[in-house]
C-alpha cells in the first residue's frame, strides 16, 4: 500500500510538472509568435517581393493565434495586406521587382481586378513582375498576365476556357427529407429562394447570370488583351479549343506565357533580372514579411484623418458570429462614433457584402444618413455590395464599384420551412392549443394558413417599398425609376455606372481621393476602422473548438462548403433576421 501511494504521489507530481512546464514553453511561444509578428523587416538590395498565392482571398486580414498554434493547410490573405504590401514594393529602392507564384487562390474577379491594377501602378516605377505557375488557373492567369514575363513549367497547363455559373438546388433533397419551404418575395430577378424551391435556373435568373459572366469574362478578355497584345477574337477562340489539354508548347506558341521554365531554374532567372550571378544570395520578401516593413510616408501633423471602416461579410445572419460577418450594432455604434469624431474629416465605407437582414441593413442606412449631416461618406464596393451590401451604399454622397463588381439585387424575401413531412417521416406529430388566433405562429411543424402568409407577404411588399424609396432618395432618382431596375436583379459595376446605381468605376484607392477631395484637406492621416483586434484579443476570444471544426470541414469538404455555408445559415436566421435582402446564397461561378 504505501509504495501504491508513493506511485501515485509520483504519478501526480509528474503530471503538475509536465503541466507547468508545458504551460511555460506556451507562453514563451506565444510571446515569441507575437514578437515575431511585430518585428520590423529589414530590406536588404536587390531584394525581390514573393506573392505565394495558395489559399483564400478575404477583404481584410485578420491574425489567427489558432492557426498559428494548431498549424493550417489552408491559407488566407488580406487584400488590403497585398495591396499595401504592392505599395511598399514600389516605393522602396532596395526591392527590384515582384514575384508572383501562381498556385490556387480562391477570390473574386473583382478583388483580381484590384491587385492587378495595384501590379499595374508599380510597373509604372520602372521595376520588373515576373510570374510563374506550374498550373494557371483562369483567374490567376487574369491576374498574372500583367507581368513582363509570364513563365510556365514545361510539363505544366494554363487553364482558358471562359466563365460558367453552376447554382445547386435543394429541392428534391428538401423533398426527400419532407421540409417545404414557405417563399415570400418581391422581385422578378429575386433569384436568391430558387435553391429551395426549383431545380434549374428561372428565365428571369438565367438572364441575369448570362449577362453577368458575360461583362466579367468581358473584362478578363480586355485585361488579359492590352497585357499580351493578343486580339479578343483570338482569346475566345484559345478558349474554345481547351487549351488546357494540349501541351504547354501550344501555350507559348498562342502567346499566352513568355518562357517554359521548371521551378527550380525561376530563382536563377529572377537573380539575372536583378544582375546577380548564380552564386549570389538574393533577398527573398513574403506577404508576411513585406506587411511589417515601414511605409515610408511623412507624419502628418494635422491631426486630420480620413477613416475608411470596413464592412463586409453577411449582415446579421449566417457569418455573423465570425470576423467576416457585418454586425449591424456594431457597425451602428462605430459609425456613430466616426461621426462624432471632429478629427475625422470624412469617411470610405468600403462594402464586400451580399447582404443579409434587411432589418439589419435597415439601421446601417440610418447611421450612414446621420453621418452624412457633419461629414462626406464615400462608399467603396469591393466583390459585392448587393441587395443589403447595396442597401448600406445608396445613400452615400458617392458610389465607387470595381467593373466587376457585383451590385443591385434590390429586392427582398422571406423564407420559413414547414418541417410537418419530415416530422410524419420519423412518426412525430404535434398539437396545440392557443389563445388568439396568430398565437402559434412562427411554428415550423406544420404549414402557415393563408392570414399568416398574407401578413408575411405584406410585410415583405412593405420592406420593399422601403428598400426602393431609401435608393431612390440617395441616388436622385423617382421610385418608378429605381423599380424600372430593381425587382432583385444583379448588375456588375459597369452596368450599374450606366444605370446610375454607381457613379464612378475604381478602387479603394479611388474612393480615397474622392474622399480627401471632399473633405477640402491639404494634410491627413489615412486610418482603418475597425481596429483589428490584437494576438491576445483574438486567442481568447476566439472558441478553439470552433476553429478546429471549421478547419476539420473545411478540409474534408473543400468547394463544397460553401454550400454546406448555404443550408447552415437556415438554422440562423431569427425574427429580426427574417426578410431578408440578399444575393443568390452561391453563385458558383467558375
Amino acid at each position: 500500500m504505501k509504495d501504491f501511494f508513493k506511485f501515485t504521489l509520483a504519478t501526480v507530481t509528474g503530471i503538475i510538472l509536465s503541466s507547468i512546464v508545458m504551460f511555460i514553453i506556451g507562453i514563451i511561444t506565444l510571446f515569441g509568435m507575437v514578437t515575431a509578428s511585430e518585428t520590423e523587416t529589414q530590406v536588404k538590395k536587390n531584394s525581390i517581393m514573393m506573392l505565394n498565392l495558395e489559399g483564400s482571398l478575404l477583404e481584410r486580414s485578420q491574425d489567427n493565434p489558432w492557426e498559428q498554434l494548431l498549424g493550417s493547410d489552408y491559407s488566407t490573405y488580406g487584400l488590403d495586406d497585398i495591396l499595401s504590401s504592392i505599395q511598399k514594393a514600389k516605393e522602396n529602392e532596395s526591392i527590384k521587382g515582384i514575384y508572383i507564384q501562381a498556385g490556387y487562390l480562391g477570390a473574386s474577379t473583382a478583388d483580381l481586378l484590384a491587385i492587378r491594377g495595384a501590379l499595374a501602378d508599380f510597373r509604372k516605377s520602372g521595376k520588373f513582375i515576373v510570374a510563374y505557375a506550374d498550373q494557371y488557373t483562369q483567374g490567376l492567369y487574369y491576374l498574372s498576365s500583367v507581368a513582363d514575363k509570364v513563365l510556365l513549367n514545361p510539363k505544366g497547363m494554363l487553364e482558358w476556357r471562359g466563365l460558367a455559373s453552376t447554382p445547386v438546388f435543394y429541392k428534391d433533397l428538401l423533398d426527400k427529407i419532407g421540409i417545404e419551404m414557405q417563399i415570400f418575395k418581391v422581385g422578378t430577378y429575386k433569384s436568391a429562394v430558387e435553391p429551395f424551391i426549383a431545380t434549374e435556373m428561372s428565365d428571369a435568373n438565367r438572364e441575369q447570370i448570362t449577362q453577368y459572366i458575360g461583362d466579367v469574362w468581358s473584362e478578363i478578355l480586355k485585361g488579359v488583351s492590352d497585357s499580351r497584345k493578343l486580339p479578343i477574337d483570338s482569346l475566345n477562340a484559345y478558349a474554345d479549343r481547351m487549351l488546357m489539354m494540349f501541351p504547354a508548347e501550344e501555350t507559348l506558341k498562342c502567346g499566352l506565357v513568355d518562357t517554359l521554365m521548371y521551378k527550380n531554374d525561376v530563382r536563377n532567372y529572377l537573380k539575372s533580372m536583378v544582375g546577380l550571378t548564380e552564386d549570389d544570395r538574393m533577398p527573398v520578401l513574403s506577404l508576411s514579411d513585406m506587411v511589417n516593413v515601414k511605409k515610408n510616408v511623412p507624419k502628418d501633423k494635422s491631426g486630420n484623418i480620413i477613416a475608411v471602416y470596413y464592412a463586409y461579410g453577411d449582415i446579421d445572419t449566417g457569418t455573423s458570429r465570425s470576423e467576416e460577418g457585418i454586425i449591424s450594432k456594431d457597425v451602428i455604434s462605430d459609425l456613430r462614433k466616426l461621426k462624432d469624431d471632429d478629427d475625422v474629416k470624412a469617411v470610405v465605407l468600403r462594402v464586400n457584402s451580399p447582404g443579409g437582414s434587411a432589418y439589419g441593413s435597415e439601421q446601417i442606412w440610418k447611421a450612414i444618413e446621420d453621418m452624412k449631416t457633419k461629414k462626406p461618406v464615400i462608399v467603396s464596393m469591393g466583390a459585392y455590395a448587393a441587395s443589403g451590401g447595396y442597401y448600406i451604399s445608396c445613400n452615400a454622397d458617392t458610389i465607387v464599384a470595381e467593373p466587376s463588381t457585383l451590385t443591385g439585387s434590390i429586392g427582398v424575401f422571406g423564407m420559413i420551412p414547414n418541417t410537418a413531412g419530415l416530422m410524419k417521416k420519423i412518426g412525430v406529430s404535434f398539437d396545440a392549443v392557443k389563445t388568439n388566433k396568430f398565437s402559434d405562429f412562427g411554428n415550423l411543424t406544420r404549414a402557415l394558413n393563408n392570414d399568416e402568409k398574407g401578413l408575411l407577404q405584406m410585410m415583405v411588399n412593405d420592406q420593399y417599398e422601403s428598400f426602393v424609396g431609401r435608393c431612390a432618395a440617395g441616388r436622385g432618382m423617382s421610385v418608378e425609376d429605381i423599380k424600372k431596375i430593381a425587382e432583385g436583379r444583379v448588375w456588375t459595376g459597369v452596368r450599374a455606372k450606366e444605370l446610375g446605381l454607381v457613379d464612378v468605376l475604381g478602387g479603394l484607392d479611388t474612393a480615397l481621393e474622392i474622399a480627401i477631395q471632399k473633405a477640402n484637406v491639404e494634410g491627413y492621416t489615412v486610418v482603418s476602422y475597425p481596429a483589428k483586434k490584437s494576438f491576445f484579443e483574438i486567442l481568447f476570444d476566439t472558441n478553439p473548438g470552433n476553429y478546429i471544426k471549421a478547419q476539420m470541414v473545411q478540409s474534408e469538404l473543400g468547394e463544397w462548403n460553401e454550400y454546406y455555408k448555404d443550408l447552415s445559415r437556415l438554422k440562423e436566421m431569427k425574427q429580426e433576421t427574417m426578410i431578408q435582402a440578399r444575393l443568390p446564397f452561391y453563385l458558383n461561378v467558375k
